[in-house]
């Protein structure tokens, strides 16, 4: 299966205009934004898992990377509200669970192969700090190597900006709202943007909270 699998290309996903979707997992829901493979596939998805859901103890042989939006995720390091970001590295295993039930945002096999960093950052509680080239904007790494970099950012309201997406980024709206130009972006609303997109974006009037990866999308366009 390929979804938005052309990475030369800009992509919108409003998520009121993704509908939910049966998994091959019962209670499991999901909304697909960009995929490459079948069951174990390159992809990035909205995941929902309905309470008291349970998974078979598995290796991510790729990589998982998530963001908890709703509910609380669960597994052997602990419980996961909402706005914990956590990266699961190649070779990582573990046994998932959602007693409340829970929706995540998740990156599956994107990782490098030699990464073996666990990150498990409550975005809650993150300490931020202002972006002197950027008025209105505060940022906190979640992550960074040579290959990516990516951050939480809080926008003021009105707070407009470029983006320079070198070697191609995507956006993810936690909280309030994003304009790009073409249409106003809310919550789980995600945007991606091909290497060599120079866009600018606009926070509303209540502002933007926003989960933002960079630099990791040149492999996907030059092999």
């Amino acid at each position: 299966m390929e979804l938005n699998a052309d990475f030369t290309q800009p992509v919108r996903v409003l998520d009121a205009d993704n509908p939910w979707r049966a998994s091959p997992s019962a209670g499991v829901e999901r909304k697909m934004l960009d995929r490459i493979g079948d069951e174990v596939a390159r992809a990035t998805t909205i995941v929902r898992f309905a309470p008291g859901s349970a998974f078979a103890p598995h290796t991510h042989d790729g990589g998982e990377e998530y963001i908890v939006l709703e509910g609380v995720f669960q597994d052997e390091a602990g419980d996961f509200p909402v706005g914990t970001y956590v990266r699961n590295p190649p070779t990582s295993r573990h046994t998932p669970s959602s007693a409340p039930g829970a929706t995540i945002f998740v990156k599956l096999w994107q990782f490098d192969p030699e990464d073996r960093h666990h990150v498990r950052i409550d975005m809650n509680t993150a300490e931020t700090t202002v972006d002197p080239a950027r008025d209105g904007v505060s940022t906190a790494t979640l992550f960074e190597d040579t290959n990516e970099r990516v951050a939480f950012e809080v926008w003021a309201a009105g707070a407009s900006h470029a983006l320079d997406a070198k070697d191609g980024a995507e956006v993810l709206v936690l909280d309030g709202s994003l304009s790009d130009g073409d249409a106003t972006m809310g919550a789980r609303d995600w945007l991606r943007f091909p290497p060599g997109s120079k866009v600018t974006l606009k926070a509303g009037s209540e502002g933007a909270r926003l989960w933002v990866k960079a630099g990791h999308l040149r492999q996907m366009v030059d092999g």
